[in-house]
């Protein structure tokens, strides 16, 4: 009879609030063989919350390569581990991913446990757009990276995020100025889910003024989302479409140019309507 093989649970774990720990999550790292852990005495206190009493194994930048051969080893005698961070969905800039990798390539099934993500909470409560944008984790602690990091982002990604310390993100504000420009519209969300959850909105000035009327609003962990660059009128209609509307305006009044276009590509009507009297100035 062939052996049955263990699995490698990836499990998400709350960022803040205790009570967001799903029942499939406590489920599982009840019932697994051992617990792997970024930091076994900060994951001790949620397990001990939990009544939770399974074996913890570090698990972290130093160490993972070597750790995960005897978790694969484990998993293939037959045994269930999990992998947690130290808050929130492991691998999300926290250790993991080669342990995932390697156990991929033995022959190791990988299940997630879904549950909190910062970058995920932030953004779904950020009022900026969300159907594209573009995680580039922690910034780098030097001025110069981060405005590399910044500019590598393309036009087209949508709304940026990334994560910061309290202790940079003044430097940081300014590091997005330089690389996007006084206007850009940002959402700063700080302590996610905990008491003092906060979401700050504007400019970087604006944010900056924030954060410095109060030394205590410079501290707790941070999630920076950057806007979209608004479009300008003429780069957000398709070439195709301001052919046809320019055909039409030199045979029909504007209004009745912009209703044909906008009835012929699908496109809003008052959207032609403002570039044509755009096209007049």
């Amino acid at each position: 009879m062939t052996k049955q093989i263990g699995s490698l649970y990836v499990v998400a774990t709350p960022i803040g609030n205790l009570a967001d720990i799903s029942q499939r999550a406590i489920s599982t790292l009840t019932q697994v063989s051992c617990i792997a852990a970024e930091d076994t005495r900060h994951s001790g206190k949620l397990l001990q919350h939990l009544g939770i009493s399974n074996r913890l194994l570090a698990l972290h930048d130093h160490n993972e390569k070597q750790r995960a051969a005897s978790i694969i080893e484990k998993c293939l005698a037959g045994e269930n581990v999990a992998l947690i961070s130290d808050a929130g969905t492991p691998l999300i800039s926290d250790p993991g991913y080669s342990l995932v990798r390697l156990c991929r390539e033995a022959g190791v099934p990988v299940v997630p446990i879904p549950g909190p993500c910062a970058l995920i909470t932030a953004l779904c409560a950020a009022g900026l757009p969300t159907d594209k944008f573009q995680f580039i984790g922690f910034l780098a602690a030097k001025s110069s990276q981060r405005q590399t990091q910044l500019a590598a982002v393309p036009d087209n990604a949508g709304t940026i995020i990334c994560y910061d310390t309290a202790r940079r993100i003044l430097d940081t504000l300014q590091d997005v100025v330089a690389v996007f420009g006084a206007e850009r519209q940002l959402v700063l969300a700080k302590e996610l889910t905990k008491t003092f959850e906060h979401f700050a909105f504007g400019t970087a000035a604006d944010i900056t003024l924030w954060l410095t009327e109060d030394p205590q609003r410079c501290q707790g962990e941070m999630v920076l989302m950057i806007a979209p660059a608004p479009a300008k009128a003429d780069e957000a209609i398709g070439e195709a479409v301001q052919r046809t509307l320019k055909i039409l305006l030199a045979e029909l009044p504007l209004k009745q140019a912009a209703a044909l276009t906008a009835q012929i590509h699908d496109e809003k009507k008052n959207a032609l309507y403002q570039l044509a009297l755009s096209w007049q100035h």
